[in-house]
């Protein structure tokens, strides 16, 4: 079986309650190395450039933790294998070969073992990564040993759990009773699975304990930049300025090439400036027509679009205005839900702020508008 040019779906699934993890909430909406787990394993899936949509199946009394996630949902099932099978069938008919099934409770998943599965589905109708036991294994009962068992031919399974897409959803719909993973589904149903190589990294999130080994790997692997941007716009006649996405009343405009929304442009020279990619002229030249009057968002959407195709997730942006007018303050909550929603962020990960110059400067006397931003970058 050979597989080319292949559309792969990933589904994470993360409708668990987690109880022996502690906490307040669910252990997928915990906090780790400065974001959730959740949002730790969607983006090691979104940023993998094998796989093409991440779907994610989750508890609807958590829909206040999962409507941040730029991804597609779905409610999940009374079992693991009844959430994977609703979202298999959210994704019947839309064009996937290939699907990848992760836990979401698996946040530090390398590329390397998403890829070695993906390489598998090109000859195997169902691959899994996994690592053999090395330790000796015994059986016990009240605190005491009471046996031994062979460990040859032992494997500690892991996710992604990666198939054909068409054979495994014939394979939950046959499929009755309880089953641990979706490889005992798919030999269940005749599915020959191969193993690929497993990683320690790979840890599942089961206790407290657990957090910290993974908040350890995370960082350890984290390649982390920071960019800044700064720009300046001067006023002219006009009713109007825009400032990060959102239009403000004022007795002036601001004069530009584009929208000369400078707020914008501060931003999204940071994320250029992060990815050593230039600024905006190097991407969008002022001396080009088609970019008269542009819009901002524009700009700032191809830098994030970059990043992604880079292998980086935006992890928070601030932006300081510097004006004497107009007053940003009535409007900053708008622009940074503009922005927000520009970049695929959460609120809180979008600042807009501003301050005045004392009347010191040009800004001081009213004559334009200034911007400085920052933006970091995280590559898993």
């Amino acid at each position: 079986m050979t597989v080319s040019a292949s559309k792969t779906a990933a589904i994470i699934v993360a409708a668990g309650r987690g109880s022996r993890a502690g906490g307040s909430v669910p252990k997928q909406w915990q906090p780790l190395a400065g974001k959730r787990v959740a949002d730790w394993t969607c983006a090691q899936f979104a940023a993998h450039p094998g796989i093409d949509h991440v779907l994610l199946v989750v508890n609807p009394a958590d829909a206040a933790q999962y409507a941040s996630l730029p991804h597609e949902s779905v409610a999940g099932g009374t079992s693991r294998a009844q959430s994977v099978r609703n979202g298999l069938e959210a994704l019947e008919g839309r064009g996937f070969d290939l699907v990848l099934i992760h836990d979401v409770a698996r946040p530090a998943v390398p590329a390397a073992c998403i890829s070695a599965v993906l390489d598998a589905l090109r000859t195997h109708q169902g691959a899994a990564p996994a690592l053999a036991v090395t330790d000796s294994l015994w059986r016990g009962a009240e605190a005491a040993v009471t046996g031994v068992e062979d460990r040859a031919g032992l494997f500690r399974a892991q996710t992604p759990q990666g198939f054909h897409f068409a054979p495994l959803l014939a394979a939950h719909r046959a499929f009755e009773g309880e089953a641990t993973d979706d490889v005992a589904i798919a030999r269940a149903a005749g599915m020959h699975v191969t193993i690929t190589e497993g990683s320690e990294d790979n840890l599942k999130i089961t206790t407290p304990g657990d957090f910290a080994r993974a908040e350890k790997i995370l960082r350890g692997h984290m390649d982390i930049r920071l960019g800044n941007g700064f720009d300046v716009h001067a006023f002219e006649p006009g009713d109007h300025v825009v400032l990060c996405g959102v239009r403000v009343p004022h007795d002036k405009a601001l004069r530009g090439h584009s929208d000369a929304d400078v707020g914008m442009h501060a931003v999204t020279d940071a994320i250029y400036g992060a990815l050593a990619e230039g600024d905006i002229g190097r991407h969008f030249p002022p001396s080009e027509a088609e970019w008269k009057d542009a819009d901002s968002a524009i700009f700032l959407k191809h830098a994030v679009a970059l990043a992604q195709e880079m292998g980086y997730a935006i992890s928070n942006i601030d932006c300081t205005l510097i004006c004497e007018q107009p007053k940003v303050g009535p409007h900053a909550a708008k622009m940074m839900a503009r922005m927000g929603e520009l970049m695929g962020l959460r609120p809180d990960q979008v600042s807009v702020k501003a301050t005045t110059s004392e009347r010191l400067g040009f800004t001081g006397r009213e004559e334009g508008i200034a911007a400085i931003a920052t933006a970091t970058l995280v590559k898993p």
